[in-house]
């Protein structure tokens, strides 16, 4: 398989091709956006001002699910599209996407009795099409004997349901569609910012500054996608555009842990605030959270008051000898939920009704707002599990704006044949790759996961195993990331910093302390992998904890 045009290459074709469509901003909303144009296609460019996912989209739940928290507000049409959106995410990926229950707990004095909630679990699986398994009711006793680290002293039973989660993460998910529109012609950029827009009647004239070396150039495009998630506003103050749509941002901050739960299972209780807590799978470890804080100001940051309620609801409810503190902690996770709302016509467009307590309500819906004369579209809000719905919804507002498509007789979307993968796992065995763990930390199957990963490109890395077994060992302890997967990056996922692997495209940053992943030898190894001569630069430059990025001028 043929490497990832190189990066001076795609700066060129940028500067110096016109495009059907530039989408700016890739977390998934351009992501996906960028994917199913290229796939239906349109000439397409995608650039970001950082790296792939590198905001909202990496500091999520990790979750795909229907919204059972909107059931409470009676919202039951926007459950049933994110439970068909959910669904169909498992059906696509069954390998990336998969089911997973989650475990309910109430405690004393909660606002929800036990029957309630089990009648509203109900409700929520037949809203969902009866796609998962059914809810369940859990008593103390059953709780105590099937997480014996909850403290049921205070609770009085719970219930069980389903719902899906996203095995690799956020970040790697979302990276599967920005290799996906690469593969189907886009030309993909990341640490490119965009400057600000201009429409002259014709077409858009895009600046773009790359911030690695400083060059400028412009790019020129018959559409643009304003995918900037958090930032929408920003960009189109840039681009001298107006909408009815505004954003609101909510902190939302995770803690990563050892293991908690023994099964693989979600630990769900009400927090302090009354809103649902989890404790989530996050590769072998926990990640617990999550926080919901407005804030005003990007980026948001985790503050000690964040850490202090995240660790006191979880010392709450788990009979642990020792309570978790900070020493604990392995990593954080912290990020703001866009969240959509209309602005209002006499107050300067700021939307009273919403500054209040109610905000926390505001449901992670998505809204596309097409400028048809000047065919500009934006999208606000949205989330993972919509995904799938974002990307048709932008294709067809982009055919209405005069781009010719191209019908397909096959989704845009979705991991290969079942027929193909049963071959890949059968070779793998007879080179000896398919049958035990790659690291007994994490107690994986490299072939299952090379495949859960990288879908069929990981036939690449088996041949390479082929011609130097050696590649086939593990380089990070405790990660599971072998010699073979570090050079594959190298060559494929436009890897332009040492923590765009580590935190983006693996979970070696988030499940290895800080501490132990700066002292390990085998960091230089990696690096020298990832950007050869340049391996000891960007290995200090990690280490110091400095990005050298060029600032950019409006």
């Amino acid at each position: 398989m043929a490497g990832s045009p190189s990066r001076s290459a795609t700066l060129d074709a940028l500067d110096e091709q016109a495009f059907d469509v530039l989408v700016v901003g890739g977390g998934i909303n351009g992501a996906v956006s960028a994917a199913a144009l290229a796939a239906h296609g349109a000439r397409v460019a995608l650039v970001e001002r950082g790296d792939f996912a590198g905001f909202t989209s990496s500091h999520s739940s990790n979750l795909a699910w229907g919204g059972i928290k909107y059931m409470e507000s009676y919202e039951f049409g926007l459950v049933r599209k994110l439970c068909r959106s959910r669904n169909e995410l498992l059906r696509a990926y069954p390998s990336a996407v998969r089911e997973i229950r989650f475990f309910t707990v109430l405690t004393r004095g909660s606002r929800f009795g036990r029957i309630m909630l089990y009648l509203g679990a109900l409700l929520y699986w037949v809203i969902g099409a009866f796609f998962t398994r059914p809810p369940k009711l859990l008593s103390n006793a059953t709780i105590a004997c099937e997480e014996p680290g909850i403290d049921t002293a205070d609770t009085r039973g719970g219930i069980e349901y389903s719902d899906a989660y996203i095995v690799d993460g956020d970040a790697h998910f979302v990276f599967r569609f920005v290799r996906d529109a690469v593969e189907d012609g886009a030309a993909v950029a990341n640490y490119v910012e965009s400057l600000g827009s201009t429409w002259d009647g014709e077409g858009w004239s895009t600046r773009l500054c790359d911030r690695r070396s400083g060059r400028t150039l412009t790019v020129r495009s018959r559409v643009v996608v304003n995918a900037c998630g958090p930032y929408v506003e920003q960009h189109n103050a840039k681009s001298s555009i107006n909408t009815r749509h505004r954003h609101l941002y909510s902190k939302g901050v995770h803690l990563v842990v050892e293991r908690i739960p023994q099964a693989p299972r979600v630990l769900t209780f009400f927090a302090t605030d009354g809103r649902l807590f989890f404790v989530l799978p996050l590769g072998h470890r926990s990640s617990i959270g999550t926080t919901d804080t407005r804030v005003e100001q990007l980026p948001a940051v985790a503050t000690a008051a964040d850490r202090a309620f995240i660790l006191d609801n979880i010392n709450q409810r788990l009979g642990k000898a020792r309570p978790l503190t900070e020493r604990d902690i392995i990593a954080e996770r912290c990020g703001v939920r866009p969240l959509v709302v209309e602005r209002s016509d006499d107050d300067g467009g700021r939307d009273d009704e919403r500054e209040g307590d109610d905000w926390t309500q505001l449901s992670r819906k998505h809204a596309l707002e097409v400028d048809a004369p000047r065919r500009h579209l934006c999208i606000f809000g949205g989330t993972l599990t919509d995904c799938i719905n974002v990307g048709e919804e932008v294709v067809e507002a982009v055919g209405g704006l005069g781009v010719e498509l191209q019908a397909k007789d096959r989704r845009w979307y979705g991991e290969a044949d079942v027929s193909r993968k049963e071959r890949f796992i059968k070779r793998a065995r007879g080179l000896g790759l398919g049958l035990g763990a790659v690291d007994p930390d994490v107690g994986e199957v490299m072939a299952e996961r090379w495949w859960r990963r990288h879908g069929p490109r990981a036939e690449a890395l088996l041949e390479a195993v082929a011609e130097e077994p050696a590649l086939a060992q593990v380089l990070i302890p405790g990660t599971g990331l072998t010699h073979a997967e570090a050079r594959y990056a190298a060559q494929h996922e436009m890897v332009v910093t040492l923590e765009d692997f580590l935190r983006r495209r693996t979970l070696v940053e988030q499940v290895v302390s800080a501490q132990q992943l700066r002292a390990m030898p085998q960091l230089r190894e990696l690096s020298e992998i990832l950007f050869g001569e340049q391996g000891q630069e960007q290995l200090a430059a990690y280490l110091g904890s400095e990005e050298p990025v060029v600032a950019s001028t409006a």
